[in-house]
């Protein structure tokens, strides 16, 4: 199906080593091949999160869950790594718009935005300079093009490319170089 191409086709970009030491870890820490939420809590070291942090790490898990089975499967994982880790802007922000739109109804309203960028901060504690209130109504009078209270996924592709400090905000909410690099430095000790 078309699924298997547009996951397919960034996989093969990953070296073959880098695929099997992922593919290591995954099985380490996931014998069933199939992650459950509270296994990938585990597996990010996502422990004792408040209520905000954890609606979006629950929300990350969904969007990952591409199939919609409850589980992320290795080819789930691998993409979702893949495109995290090496996607385009455009498909990186595609990817950002289905998680921050959190009841699925194609826009981001100014209370999952908030809700998102309040989560971002939990998790890794991005300094802003202004509140999160304030860096939410900013960011909707900059690309809320058409002032209806809702981006579009056009208006947010659109003003996040506009938009740096926005940009960066996001980029930091799926950082997962620091995972990234944990799973490294623990690659002898499991």
């Amino acid at each position: 199906g078309t699924m298997g191409n547009a996951s397919g086709s960034t996989v093969d970009d990953m070296q073959a080593v880098e695929i099997h030491h992922w593919y290591k870890k995954f099985m380490t820490e996931c014998p069933s091949g199939q992650l459950t939420l509270h296994e990938f809590k585990q597996f990010f070291g996502l422990r004792g999160l408040d209520p905000e942090a954890n609606a979006y790490i629950e929300q990350m898990f969904r969007t990952f869950d591409m199939n919609k089975d409850g589980y992320i499967d290795f080819m789930e994982y691998v993409a979702a790594l893949s495109l995290v880790l090496r996607g385009k802007m455009e498909q990186k922000l595609r990817w950002y718009f289905k998680l921050y739109d959190a009841d699925g109804n194609g826009c981001i309203d100014r209370y999952e935005l908030l809700n998102i960028i309040k989560a971002i901060q939990a998790i890794n504690g991005c300094n802003l300079e202004m509140s999160v209130e304030e860096f939410t109504n900013r960011v909707f009078e900059k690309i809320d093009v058409n002032g209806d209270g809702e981006l579009s996924l056009d208006e947010f592709v659109e003003g996040a490319r506009k938009d740096e400090e926005f940009m960066e905000v996001m980029m930091k909410s799926l950082d997962l170089t620091h995972i990234v690099a944990m799973i490294h430095s623990r690659r002898h000790s499991v």
